[in-house]
């Protein structure tokens, strides 16, 4: 099995979980990395809202022993509120900090933080240096080809970093304009990795072992990291994880071994954050688990009405008495 350091943290060289604010929870992070996530980075934290007390934006940061070695991460487009963040999330003892320069949506990027700060590299350079002056632990960066088709930078944007002492960039071969639409771009992922001496982070259409194989293959990035494709699908992990330890393909989760991890999932929700919350956040996780499976469309509107934890034992044993 082979490994890549960034700065003193070891991780295996599988297949890591990406940041997905909303969605990659205490929760999401812990299920995924016991199905063989090497590293996972959490939800994005404002460094601004760190500073000023926000209790809600501190609580993106807490990170529990099984998810390491893990990341938070940070977004803003203010280095002088760089250094507080960094004081507050190292109380929450994280491996790596990491940056989000990719994040397209309009509350984030529409505001100069997220993917708005590739428009401006020298900004960016601030703040990866801000960054990396107060932390103890290393600084990664996340960011997208570029802005729009006619302006991919991440070439120089991901030099800037590593001039400014990050240890690592993941790159999502989109634009911020392109958000989730259309396929990621390798071959920016591929030409940031001939620009930099630091590892690269290979982000974008990861779904399958094949698709993780090629990524590394046609990139020659460092690790490859799964966002979309995680969702409801822990045993990506686990295959990416076969795959490259050399052991022979399992077969497919049964959709008795899907329920089984949905409940756990969903438990781990609700222990997190409660049964009003938990259960409000559980029904997308159970639309990604039962994705595909027969008769899907039959239990939608139950798990759109998740509301307690007795609902989804209900929904799993009518799932169980009419399919197996």
């Amino acid at each position: 099995m082979e490994y890549i350091s960034i700065g003193n943290v070891k991780i295996k060289k599988t297949a890591a979980l990406a940041p997905m604010a909303g969605i990659a929870d205490t929760a999401f992070r812990t299920v995924m990395k016991r199905f063989g996530a090497a590293y996972a980075v959490g939800e994005m934290a404002s460094c601004k809202g760190l500073c000023y007390s926000d209790r809600k934006t501190a609580e993106l940061l807490a990170l529990t022993e099984p998810e390491r070695p893990a990341a938070v991460q940070l977004f803003g487009c203010e280095p002088e509120f760089a250094a507080g963040a960094v004081e507050i999330a190292e109380r929450y003892s994280p491996d790596i900090i990491d940056l989000n320069a990719g994040c397209p949506v309009p509350k984030v990027a529409g505001n100069g933080a997220g993917s708005a700060l590739m428009k401006d590299p020298v900004l960016f350079g601030k703040m990866v240096e801000a960054l990396v002056k107060a932390a103890h632990v290393p600084v990664t960066v996340k960011i997208r080809a570029g802005w729009d088709a006619e302006h991919i930078n991440a070439c120089e944007i991901a030099h800037i970093a590593e001039e400014c002492g990050a240890a690592a960039v993941a790159v999502h071969g989109r634009t911020k304009t392109q958000m989730y639409s259309g396929k990621a771009d390798r071959k920016v992922i591929a030409a940031v990795k001939r620009t930099v001496k630091i590892p690269v982070i290979g982000n974008g259409d990861i779904d399958s072992v094949e698709s993780c194989e090629e990524m590394y293959r046609t990139t020659g990035c460092d690790l490859v990291m799964i966002a979309r494709g995680a969702y409801g699908n822990p045993w990506l992990f686990r295959d990416i994880n076969d795959y490259y330890e050399g052991r022979e393909p399992q077969s497919p989760p049964t959709l008795e071994e899907r329920l089984s991890v949905m409940r756990e999932h969903i438990e781990l929700l609700v222990k997190c954050k409660g049964e009003y919350t938990g259960m409000k956040e559980a029904r997308a996780q159970a639309a990604f688990y039962l994705k595909g499976m027969p008769n899907a469309a039959k239990y939608r509107g139950m798990y759109g009405k998740l509301s307690a934890t007795e609902d989804l034992y209900e929904l799993i044993k009518i799932i169980t008495e009419e399919n197996l």
